[in-house]
């Protein structure tokens, strides 16, 4: 660990860098932020859960991206990467657990999903989730993606599932076209589903939803992770023409490293 954070100390001196996890002892640690978070935050039943780390067979073939404290030497941010070409090799996206995908899988171009994206409950209130959005868009940019997908969750109130409430504080220009629906394959029951919003909207999905964020259906009813999981796509040529200097401003080339340890 120690060559590692010379490494990184000695390409930044900011506090915080992004960088592709490319050690078996970064992505446990980054695996064990992910427990701390949905299991013993957010109650989810993992099968890992006995090891105190969260981890399943995706894990193999994606990319683990990491916001790093330099100060104090750890990971305190993470996304899951999975391209197209890793999916392929997978044989499936993480979404189609969830969802019927045919629709929005058609479409021309490649395609990469983001997935449980997590931050250390110290470092919550924006810096840590802005430079993990940075190195997204230069991952995006250098891989030419032409669309981000993935589940944004809600966890339940005390009263439930607010699920119209929820769709009622998302913009009619973020819900997708028919033609762009997806179904869950397991919806929320009605028998959780309530109308007070106790909830609100994450702010991770918020930041989706502000960059043009499509929301794609009907949620798919997670027990195991006690959430409901809305399905999201995101263009992203015009994004990357509008925010690739703001959001990439700052890394050099090397900064973020795109080979994973499999």
């Amino acid at each position: 660990m120690k060559t590692q954070q010379t490494k990184l100390q000695a390409r930044s001196e900011k506090k915080l860098t992004c960088f592709i996890a490319n050690t078996q002892e970064l992505i446990k640690e980054a695996q064990a932020l992910r427990y701390r978070v949905f299991a013993q935050e957010m109650g989810a039943t993992l099968k890992s859960g006995s090891e105190g780390l969260d981890y399943d067979e995706v894990d193999l073939y994606c990319d683990h991206l990491v916001a790093y404290d330099n100060a104090n030497a750890k990971i305190v941010g993470y996304t899951r990467l999975l391209n197209q070409d890793q999916a392929k090799r997978l044989g499936r996206f993480y979404s189609q657990n969830e969802f019927k995908l045919d629709k929005v899988l058609a479409l021309p171009g490649r395609f990469l999903e983001v997935g449980r994206t997590c931050i250390d409950p110290d470092y919550r209130g924006g810096a840590v989730l802005t430079t993990l959005w940075s190195a997204l868009m230069q991952y995006t940019l250098e891989g030419q993606f032409d669309y981000l997908l993935g589940c944004a969750s809600i966890t339940p109130g005390v009263s439930g599932y607010a699920v119209d409430a929820v769709y009622r504080n998302i913009d009619t220009n973020n819900i997708a076209a028919p033609e762009l629906q997806v179904k869950p394959l397991i919806p929320v029951p009605k028998a959780l589903r309530c109308q007070r919003d106790e909830s609100g909207i994450p702010p991770l999905l918020k930041a989706y939803l502000r960059f043009g964020a499509l929301v794609c259906g009907e949620p798919y009813w997670d027990e195991d992770f006690n959430c409901m999981d809305l399905f999201i796509l995101l263009p992203l040529d015009q994004l990357q023409e509008r925010y690739s200097k703001h959001y990439t401003r700052g890394y050099k080339a090397n900064e973020i490293e795109t080979t994973a340890v499999l």
